[in-house]
């Protein structure tokens, strides 16, 4: 395992699982990491089939609110976020994500610096068929603020109630995210 693996693996194994599949998720991706050293897409859309992804989840936790874009090529209502570049360091990533989709510098103090979630996905949309696995962090967001997405990617973004069944045609995995942040939100009142 070279040391950009052997950096993901240990973010993973952070991470508090928040059912059994964000386990079975875990299980994986670390068995997976275990096998490779080639985890970074090199080719778009799916060389390795495998590889990672840093989402970046805006938000307002005053508000009790998430921040997502109608991104162009899946068709789903989702947060920023793309994969990684060849030996980037996961929250590296997450910060340019922020910076680069959102124009804004990454604030980690809703969740903390490390993901909340992870998950394995096979992708839909143009370019399907191949697996995402994706590290969910969590940024702070202002609903008053208006954020300007970038267009190449995204058709116009909205700001959608933490409520697990409120976001239609979002990521599978986006409602058990909701109700894990639900239990951030819950026990950590954040100061504005």
């Amino acid at each position: 395992m070279n040391a950009a693996t052997a950096a993901v693996a240990e973010i993973v194994r952070g991470i508090e699982p928040c059912d059994g599949l964000e386990r079975a998720h875990i299980t994986a991706t670390l068995d997976w990491l275990a096998s490779t050293d080639d985890v970074f897409r090199r080719e778009k859309p799916a060389v390795p089939p495998r590889h990672l992804v840093a989402y970046t989840v805006l938000v307002d936790p005053a508000a009790r609110a998430v921040f997502l874009g109608r991104h162009r090529l899946a068709g789903l209502w989702l947060p920023m976020g793309g994969h990684l570049d060849p030996g980037e360091h996961p929250l590296a990533a997450a910060r340019r994500e922020a910076c680069e989709e959102l124009g804004i510098a990454a604030e980690f103090d809703v969740a903390g610096p490390a993901p909340l979630f992870l998950t394995v996905t096979t992708t839909v949309g143009i370019g399907g068929g191949h697996e995402d696995v994706s590290l969910w962090y969590v940024i702070r967001g202002d609903r008053t603020h208006d954020y300007h997405l970038d267009p190449r990617e995204f058709g116009g973004g909205r700001w959608w109630d933490v409520d697990r069944f409120a976001v239609p045609e979002s990521d599978p995995h986006f409602g058990r995210f909701l109700t894990k942040l639900e239990t951030v939100l819950g026990r950590d009142p954040v100061a504005t």
